[in-house]
């Protein structure tokens, strides 16, 4: 039997541009499962004591009141962090597990160790652009006297570093980081795992596996990172009280305070859209990534 033939290796220039436009391309999808997540993890912070919407309704609610175009607030400033962390996250991944297979085999420890590390320095990289993403997917909620309205993410990014200083940008960088080291350790590790667990039920097909498998490690590490995500939310939306503090100062503190304040389950409020954006974000980048990598190969190797 003829041995299977591997496709060639992609050089360095060519893995970190289609990491970045496979993370543009399913940002693009999903983008309104995040403008929804964040919209419903803060409401929260108005403290109004109401109960928190349904998923449906609240989505229902918000395109009636703000209209459908609402849903993609902060587009551009989400595409801006997929350049930075799509493009940083899985190229460094690639870059430092091809660096370090050539002294040792590579096992599921090295890959949890580095996609964590590669999450991290990715995180480090995009938080300018997540502020910015944040602020702008729930700048419409506020009161018209209180809203910011930025015009774009470069508007943002400009007066946010000359009203507040380019140290707003990395306020909620701690529990951005943490999130970011969980996901990448997570995803890679579950995501490789679940292709061996469906393949043995029979789906091998390579659509069907990838978003299978996407999906389940998607639900992972939505579960596990979603209270970091909630206090990353917090700490970049927050504004100094009358006596100059702010009321997050860093990731336990924060965790700890909304518990006490709003209750624990209220550290998964807006799940199931934060849900569809990591799941659905995992499964179109990376058929996206596969696709851009296949037609580069055919047309341009």
């Amino acid at each position: 039997m003829a041995a299977v033939q591997q496709p060639k290796p992609l050089n360095k220039p060519t893995i970190f541009a289609t990491s970045g436009l496979g993370g543009i391309a399913g940002w693009l999808i999903v983008h309104p499962f995040n403008t929804l997540a964040v919209r419903m993890n803060l409401l929260t912070m108005k403290a109004t004591g109401e109960s928190v919407p349904s998923f449906f309704s609240f989505a229902k609610d918000l395109v009636k009141n703000e209209g459908f175009m609402s849903l993609y607030a902060g587009i551009g400033a989400g595409c801006v962090r997929q350049i930075f962390y799509a493009t940083s996250r899985f190229g460094l991944f690639e870059t430092m597990r091809d660096a370090a297979a050539k002294y040792r085999e590579t096992d599921f420890a090295q890959r949890f160790a580095i996609a964590s590390t590669a999450g991290g320095c990715a995180a480090l990289i995009s938080c300018p652009a997540e502020v910015s993403l944040v602020r702008m997917s729930n700048d419409a909620s506020l009161p018209a006297a209180e809203r910011r309205n930025y015009k774009s993410v470069v508007d943002a990014a400009a007066r946010i570093t000359s009203e507040e200083g380019p140290a707003a940008f990395f306020r909620g960088s701690q529990p951005f980081v943490m999130r970011a080291m969980l996901v990448g350790g997570t995803q890679v590790a579950t995501y490789d795992q679940f292709k061996g667990i469906y393949a043995s039920y029979g789906i091998t097909s390579v659509v069907p596996n990838t978003a299978c498998s996407s999906m389940s490690a998607g639900l992972i590490y939505s579960i596990i990172t979603m209270p970091l995500e909630t206090a990353k939310n917090r700490m970049a939306f927050q504004v100094a009280g009358p006596d100059g503090k702010l009321p997050y100062t860093g990731t336990m503190q924060t965790v700890t305070k909304i518990a006490a304040t709003d209750g624990v389950l209220s550290l998964w409020n807006g799940f199931l859209p934060y849900y569809g954006r990591c799941g659905g974000h995992t499964v179109f980048m990376f058929l996206f990534v596969e696709e851009f990598r296949r037609l580069y190969r055919k047309y341009l190797q």
